[in-house]
């Protein structure tokens, strides 16, 4: 099993204002569910490629335990931003 959760191409509009354009590189994220492995346990596939370099990029194997763990780090950033995290 195979299956696309989300993605996102990189947007211009990412950069913050009056970046230095070869200070930051442009990247795009996608993220799905796979199970294609030996132990057929599912796992979280995290992929983020830079702009023009398609099939280059990483590509995290994440375990539930794993993914979990990007999941607090991401809320926590946010909330530190004074964001609200979401549930």
């Amino acid at each position: 099993m195979r299956r696309s959760i989300d993605d996102r191409p990189f947007d211009p509009g990412d950069y913050p204002p009056h970046y230095e354009e070869e200070e930051l590189t442009p990247v795009g994220w996608a993220v799905a569910i796979s199970d294609d492995y030996g132990d057929a346990r599912p796992r979280v596939i995290i992929t983020v490629e830079e702009l023009g370099r398609p099939g280059q990029g990483l590509v995290g194997h994440l375990t539930p335990d794993v993914a979990r763990r990007l999941r607090v780090a991401l809320r926590d950033g946010l909330a530190e931003l004074g964001e609200d995290p979401g549930s």
